[in-house]
């Protein structure tokens, strides 16, 4: 075995990409003891650092320690009781992965569907409540699979009045893409870190609401070694999962400290730098540079003679969707991209397999010379399999984009 030494890749897919180089160096920083007042402290620090990401006031936001997949299953499992309604919206594969969670809590799972490339209009989803009448509403914001954004903004409003639990999974377009909790009244939210946030995947912030928060806690358990005489049980039933049980969750990252696991506590270092670094840049400055990094590589691509894929209104500012021309091999494009150019693109899944490219620019990635790099890369792996396409212009057109925002470069030129 030899000392890790991984090629230098730039990721431009649908994620994960490149941490920034300062999230790098916080994960190699030494451990503490996981009670240690420093370590509580760094704790404490996170959660007042992710209420500000979530836009959020909400008392109970903190990390799962696993990747953001652990986030979307302990909101669903601690929330989900056997026989429970759930409706899930799906317009791309992590509806789909949505739904089946929600099915191994043995709930009654309702979805309703769009073609990939769409969202759902909010009239589409409170009808569908009103079919329904479910206990939750379960909802991906930005999926990967076909690029696009859903709208979320008018969807508390209608759970609210409808008694609907509220919960999304924003790993994608979180940092990247407005997320306003409060303001969008959502009841629970779970992201990851590998996307715009700009960090390795293995940690889960979530938020969850004071509504959440009293559903889940009638189904609170205290184990046997470390219960106390004042300690009770919910009167519903328990959390079919241990590992990700919210409220002994909250237990452990609250005053009391009960013991669950011990805190993962390189990754909460990672996440602790994440929110610094998206906070420092300002979360309206770096959704705007997701926009004109998104923006840039959307011009370069139509300018390689490219066709976009989805609805480009409600595409998300940090992935685009290509079409693979008919007169290229898709997968010897991204083989040459990442052995020839050190460059990943993605492909796709389900009914999108082999028919698009998914190109990202987001967190570290989001960058001007990131972007240059991939559209130069792939104009040259594609002239050479036989696409036509005007040398040089996507570069240009890209380049016109960043100088709108910067009219220095223009004097570049």
């Amino acid at each position: 075995m030899k000392t890790l030494s991984p090629p230098p890749r730039l990721l431009m897919g649908p994620g994960p990409i490149n941490c920034y180089p300062r999230v790098l160096s916080a994960m190699s920083t030494q451990l503490v003891g996981q009670y240690d007042p420093v370590m509580t402290g760094y704790m404490n620090e996170v959660m007042a650092l992710y209420r500000q990401v979530f836009m959020t006031q909400n008392e109970q936001t903190f990390l799962i320690d696993g990747t953001s997949r652990a986030g979307i299953e302990a909101v669903l499992v601690s929330a989900i009781e056997p026989g429970d309604k759930v409706l899930v919206p799906i317009f791309g594969r992590f509806g789909h992965l949505l739904a089946e969670i929600a099915e191994r809590c043995d709930a009654e799972v309702h979805t309703i569907e769009v073609p990939w490339g769409e969202v759902f209009l909010p009239e589409q989803i409170e009808q569908a409540i009103i079919n329904v009448q479910p206990k939750l509403l379960a909802v991906v914001q930005g999926d990967t699979s076909t690029t696009m954004l859903q709208p979320l903004e008018h969807l508390g409003e209608i759970c609210l009045r409808h008694d609907v639990l509220f919960y999304s999974d924003a790993t994608a377009s979180i940092g990247g893409n407005s997320f306003e909790t409060d303001k969008w009244q959502l009841d629970a939210v779970s992201v990851g870190l590998q996307k715009c946030l700009g960090g390795p995947s293995g940690s889960a912030p979530v938020t969850l609401s004071e509504r959440y928060v009293e559903l889940v806690g009638k189904r609170r358990h205290v184990e046997a070694g470390i219960r106390s005489s004042h300690h009770s049980d919910g009167q519903s039933s328990r959390i079919r999962s241990n590992y990700f049980d919210l409220p002994m969750i909250m237990d452990y990252w609250g005053s009391e400290r009960l013991n669950h696991h011990t805190e993962a506590a390189s990754m909460l270092y990672c996440a602790r730098e994440c929110a610094i670094n998206l906070l420092e840049e300002g979360i309206d400055s770096t959704i705007f540079r997701h926009k004109v990094a998104g923006d840039a590589m959307l011009a370069g691509v139509k300018a390689l003679n490219l066709e976009p894929f989805g609805d480009l209104a409600h595409k998300m500012h940090n992935v685009v969707g290509v079409y693979i021309p008919d007169t290229v091999d898709g997968e010897i494009i991204r083989h040459q991209m990442l052995h020839d150019f050190n460059i990943e693109i993605g492909t796709s899944f389900g009914p999108l397999q082999g028919k698009i490219w998914r190109i990202g620019t987001m967190g570290y990635n989001a960058r001007q010379d990131a972007v240059f790099q991939t559209l130069q890369s792939l104009e040259s792996v594609l002239r050479r399999n036989g696409h036509k396409l005007p040398l040089g212009e996507a570069i240009d057109a890209a380049y016109d984009v960043y100088a709108k925002v910067n009219p220095l470069q223009n004097e570049d030129k």
